[in-house]
């Protein structure tokens, strides 16, 4: 397995990812809702790889895209400290420790972007994606109560976060 940042020709195969993870039903965007070209994708990929507390990073297997972890940090001096974190694993390659491995990448990235604090969002009944961000440090903070609508019903998300060393 290889860990590294996005680039321009890995837009169809993020995308491939994203919504075969979104299928999951654990994602913002419900199965088959988002509508993602790879000419639109791969501008947003350049754009992330000119910001400083911004990046995706993949996962890959004998060449093929099977993970995704994108960091999406901000400007204002702030919030500069701080990144927002979406991860997205292909269902047939979940268990096999890939998003152990994206947040490895992350944390040394991180590290050398002074980034100080690490953020997601996970629905309450997303037990496989909380231990994982538990296993990874993440700590749940709070809970946005009837955050999101899934399939008719009002979903909790925790609001989860990590500190890194300064």
């Amino acid at each position: 397995m290889l860990i590294r940042e996005a680039r321009l020709e890995d837009a169809e195969g993020l995308i491939t990812v994203m919504k075969n993870a979104e299928e999951s039903n654990f994602m913002l965007f419900g199965p088959g809702e988002r509508q993602l070209e790879s000419k639109q994708f791969a501008v947003f990929i350049e754009k992330m790889r000119y910001q400083f507390n911004s990046t995706i990073f993949i996962a890959a297997v004998k060449d093929n895209i099977v993970g995704y972890l994108i960091v999406q940090g901000d400007t204002p001096s702030r919030i500069a400290h701080r990144a927002y974190i979406v991860i997205g694993i292909h269902s047939d390659f979940r268990g096999r420790g890939i998003g152990t491995a994206l947040f490895s990448k992350l944390n040394d990235w991180a590290k050398d972007k002074s980034i100080h604090r690490l953020e997601l969002t996970v629905m309450v009944d997303n037990t496989v994606g909380i231990a994982l961000y538990k296993k990874m440090g993440f700590e749940i903070e709070g809970t946005k109560r009837h955050s999101l609508r899934v399939n008719g019903s009002y979903v909790d998300e925790y609001y989860m976060a990590k500190f890194l060393p300064s």
